[in-house]
């Protein structure tokens, strides 16, 4: 009988604060915010804040035009860093007991941008264009083919919450017996279509966003891929834990009671097998919405109370849409693992609170944890209701 404990053994990461998980995590920790730079090209006549990623990608070129893309470039990004420890996976366990669950909710759109203004411009489609690079199938199919498994693959598309569910898939997977490792994580990558969609939802902030602030007025869109090796063997940081709703309140707006979070939220903690005193931080969903946030500040009220310390990351990253639930977990991996000053990730804000939500412990700049990190939830809420929500341990 296999063992129920899930492990994120290696992790390799890339957004808007560094190219590897060592710039990342300085970004993280730093004394003043990062990350979000201003883009005034993206969106003609517009100047926004963007959590772009700044850093070269590997070049794709040698390989099929269908696994080209930037999406796939932040996707090699991540495997470089961890591309070993994958190897040796595949050595002992066999290629076939390796699977690999991506989550995404752009895949290659951009690509396919691209190529239709040359359409539209000279008449003909780019050499380098291929329709299956927009495929949500590509990103599975590309890190599969990358590090040489024919085990199980997939990818999930589910909005924002889409990585996080890529990660309780893979631990069900080895929980289950079927696999012996995973590659797990997720990839979006920028595009006009993503930012556009955004915008005409009056969702999009033109400065670093404000989460749970009063003046709150929206996100700031963002990119990035993070992939973890996942087993059974005892490493840095355990899953715990995880829980998942659909509430389908709405298409785009969360449910104003909450529900949905709240019984993601209390799913985590059951399996986990956690009271709510024992949670020493929550990397919260924070879009800087008006209904995310009020939703979300009356979930941790309710599951948790009001004193866990708690803070939103996407001021630094940026809203990383189906990449987000994997990158937040990596922040929070940083956070139990690489983490000698338990340093918790700072809420930045303007520091006007709401007074019509629930007034949470969000973490201040150079705040510590008061003893060793041991248990933190990652929440990811996306548009349709689809709840996730992580519980991860030190390991």
């Amino acid at each position: 009988m296999s063992s129920s404990a899930v492990y994120l053994n290696e992790l390799g990461v890339i957004c808007a604060l560094g190219a590897d998980l060592a710039q990342v995590r300085d970004g993280l920790f730093a004394a003043q915010p990062g990350g979000l730079r201003d883009n005034a090209e993206i969106l003609p006549g517009r100047t926004l804040a963007l959590g772009e990623v700044h850093a070269p990608l590997p070049d794709l070129a040698a390989l099929p035009v269908a696994l080209r893309g930037r999406n796939n470039g932040l996707l090699e990004a991540a495997l470089e860093q961890i591309r070993e420890g994958i190897a040796a996976a595949v050595a002992r366990f066999g290629a076939d007991r390796v699977a690999v669950i991506i989550g995404t909710s752009t895949s290659g759109i951009g690509e396919s941008e691209n190529a239709l203004r040359t359409h539209h411009r000279d008449g003909v489609w780019p050499a380098d264009f291929h329709y299956a690079q927009q495929e949500m199938g590509t990103a599975a199919r590309f890190v599969r083919e990358r590090i040489g498994s024919t085990g199980p693959a997939w990818t999930i598309s589910t909005a924002c919450s889409s990585s996080a569910k890529a990660l309780m898939s893979a631990a069900r997977l080895l929980q289950a017996g079927a696999v012996d490792a995973v590659v797990a994580g997720g990839a979006d990558s920028m595009c006009r279509f993503t930012v556009a969609g955004f915008s005409a939802l009056e969702s999009v902030s033109a400065a670093r966003c404000n989460p749970f602030s009063v003046n709150r007025n929206g996100i700031n869109i963002g990119e990035g891929a993070a992939l973890f090796l996942m087993t059974r063997e005892p490493g840095p940081v355990r899953l715990s834990g995880w829980g998942e709703s659909s509430d389908a309140h709405h298409m785009s707006a969360p449910d104003p009671q909450a529900r949905g979070a709240i019984d993601a939220m209390q799913q985590a903690l059951d399996r986990a097998g956690l009271t709510p005193a024992q949670i020493d931080y929550v990397n919260l969903h924070g879009t800087a919405t008006g209904h995310n946030d009020a939703m979300e500040s009356q979930a941790v009220a309710a599951v948790l109370g009001t004193q866990v310390p708690a803070s939103s990351t996407k001021p630094l990253t940026g809203h990383t849409l189906g990449a987000s639930g994997a990158i937040e977990a990596a922040l929070c991996w940083m956070t139990l693992a690489d983490n000698p000053d338990q340093q918790l990730p700072t809420h930045w804000w303007d520091g006007q609170a709401d007074d019509a939500l629930p007034a949470l412990a969000l973490v201040a700049p150079g705040t510590h944890a008061a003893q060793p990190l041991q248990h933190v939830l990652s929440h990811s809420f996306a548009f349709g209701g689809s709840n996730a929500v992580l519980a991860l341990a030190k390991g």
